[in-house]
C-alpha cells in the first residue's frame, strides 16, 4: 500500500508503508494478508450498519450529551443554549467537561482523559470556542479533538438569513471538509537552520470516506450537485488522489450532478455568484479557508453552525473565536452555537425540537428588535436568549 505525499517544498514522492508485523510472517505474501483484511472488513460492514451522513440512531428517552463550554465567551453562550433547550423541553442531559490542556508524561499538553472518556461514552457533544496557548508543546485543541475521535468530515451550512443584511440574499451552500489530514497532519520539521518542511498527507481511505459522505449528504438532504475543490493541476499526486476518489464515488451517485473545480476558480466564482454552488467537498486546508469565506457571505462566523462527524461520534461547535475582550460582559452572540446545537438535534433524529428552536431563532433575527451588538443591536446575550425562548412555539 502506498500513500500520496506532497511536500510544501514541492518535492513529491511516495511513502511506502513498512512490511506487516512479525505475526503475519506465516502468510505467503503481503497481498494475501491484505486480502484477508479486506474480507474481514466486508464481514464487519455487514454486521455493523453504515451510519447515514449527518444522522445517527439513538434510543428513545433522555440522551446524555457531552458539553464543552470552552473559553472566553464560551461559558456564556453555552448557558444560553442550555436555557433554550430547557424551555423547549429537549430530553437531553448535559455532561459538562473541561478540555483545558493538561501536561502528559511526555511533557506535551493534551486533552484531559475525563473529556475523552465522556465523548467516547456519549458519542455526541457540543463545544464552545477553544483557545490554545502559544508555545512549545501545545497543540490545537480543536485539531486534537478531531483526531482523537476521528471526526473526519466537517460540515458547515452557509445560508442567507432573513433580517441579516449582506451582499447576497440567495446563499445556500454546504462546505464539507476532510478533517484529519492534508496540510494539517502536523508533520513538519526543520531540515537545516532557516528551512522548514511541512508534509501534506493525502490517503485514499480518508479521501474516499469524505467524498462518500458528501454524496450521501447531498442525496439525503435533496441537494442536486457536489463540487470537488482541488489544485490537482499543481499538486498532481496528492490532490490528484483526492480528485480520483471523488470521481470514483460520483459514478455511484448518478442522481447527483458532479463537477470538479480549482480552488482559486471556486473562490472567484463564489464571491461573484454563490448560487452556482450547492455542496462542496475538499481537502483540509482548502475547507478551512472556503468555509470561512462562505460564512462571510451570510453574516460571519457568529451566525454559522458547524459539525464534525465521524463513524462513531459527532461534535458540534461554534467556529468563531473566544472573544476575550467581551468575555463576562453579557455581550456575546450565542446564535452560532445555538444553530450548531440544532444541527446536533437533527443528527440525533430529534427533528421536532430542532425545528422549533431554529424557527424561534430565525424569527428573532428576522424581526431585528432584540439583537446583540455584533448584529447591530443593543441587547445583551441574556435578552437575546429570553426573546428566543418567548418565541418558542
Amino acid at each position: 500500500m502506498s500513500l500520496a505525499i506532497c511536500f510544501r517544498s514541492c518535492v513529491v514522492t511516495s511513502l511506502q508503508l513498512p512490511p506487516p508485523p512479525p505475526f503475519t510472517a506465516s502468510y505467503r505474501s503481503s497481498s494475501q494478508f491484505a486480502k484477508i483484511l479486506e474480507m474481514a472488513a466486508r464481514i464487519i460492514r455487514k454486521i455493523v450498519p453504515a451510519t447515514r451522513a449527518g444522522a445517527a440512531q439513538y434510543s428513545t428517552g433522555v440522551r446524555k450529551v457531552t458539553l464543552i463550554p470552552g473559553h472566553g465567551i464560551g461559558p456564556e453562550i453555552t448557558v444560553a443554549v442550555q436555557k433554550i433547550f430547557e424551555a423547549a423541553k429537549v430530553p437531553i442531559e448535559w455532561e459538562e467537561v473541561d478540555v483545558t490542556a493538561v501536561r502528559g508524561p511526555d511533557g506535551k499538553f493534551g486533552i484531559p482523559q475525563k473529556a475523552i472518556d465522556s465523548v467516547n461514552a456519549n458519542k455526541i457533544g457540543l463545544k464552545g470556542p477553544l483557545m490554545t496557548p502559544v508555545g512549545k508543546g501545545y497543540r490545537s485543541l480543536n485539531l486534537a479533538l478531531r483526531k482523537e475521535f476521528d471526526l473526519y468530515a466537517n460540515v458547515r451550512p452557509c445560508k442567507s438569513l432573513e433580517g441579516i443584511k449582506t451582499l447576497y440574499d440567495n446563499v445556500d451552500v454546504v462546505t464539507i471538509r476532510e478533517n484529519t489530514e492534508g496540510e494539517y497532519s502536523g508533520i513538519e520539521h526543520e531540515i537545516v537552520d532557516g528551512v522548514v518542511q511541512s508534509i501534506k498527507l493525502i490517503t485514499e481511505e480518508a479521501s474516499t470516506r469524505v467524498a462518500e459522505f458528501a454524496f450521501q449528504f447531498a442525496r439525503e438532504n435533496k441537494r442536486k450537485k457536489v463540487t470537488a475543490v482541488h489544485k490537482a493541476n499543481i499538486m498532481r499526486m496528492s490532490d490528484g488522489l483526492f480528485l480520483r476518489c471523488c470521481r470514483e464515488l460520483a459514478t455511484k451517485y448518478p442522481d447527483i450532478k458532479f463537477e470538479e473545480r480549482y480552488l482559486d476558480t471556486v473562490c472567484l466564482n463564489m464571491v461573484q455568484d454563490p448560487s452556482k454552488f450547492d455542496v462542496l467537498v475538499m481537502p483540509n486546508l482548502y475547507g478551512d479557508i472556503m468555509s470561512d469565506m462562505c460564512s462571510g457571505l451570510v453574516g460571519g462566523l457568529g451566525l454559522t453552525p458547524s459539525g464534525n462527524i465521524g463513524k462513531n461520534g459527532a461534535l458540534f461547535e461554534s467556529v468563531h473565536g473566544t472573544a476575550p475582550a467581551i468575555a463576562g460582559q453579557d455581550k456575546a452572540n450565542p446564535t452560532a452555537l445555538l444553530l450548531s446545537s440544532v444541527m446536533m438535534l437533527r443528527h440525533m433524529n430529534m427533528r421536532d425540537h430542532a425545528d422549533r428552536i431554529e424557527a424561534a431563532c430565525f424569527h428573532v433575527l428576522r424581526e431585528g428588535k432584540v439583537l446583540t451588538q455584533d448584529l447591530g443591536g443593543k441587547s445583551t446575550c441574556t435578552d437575546f436568549t429570553k426573546e428566543i425562548i418567548k418565541n418558542l412555539k
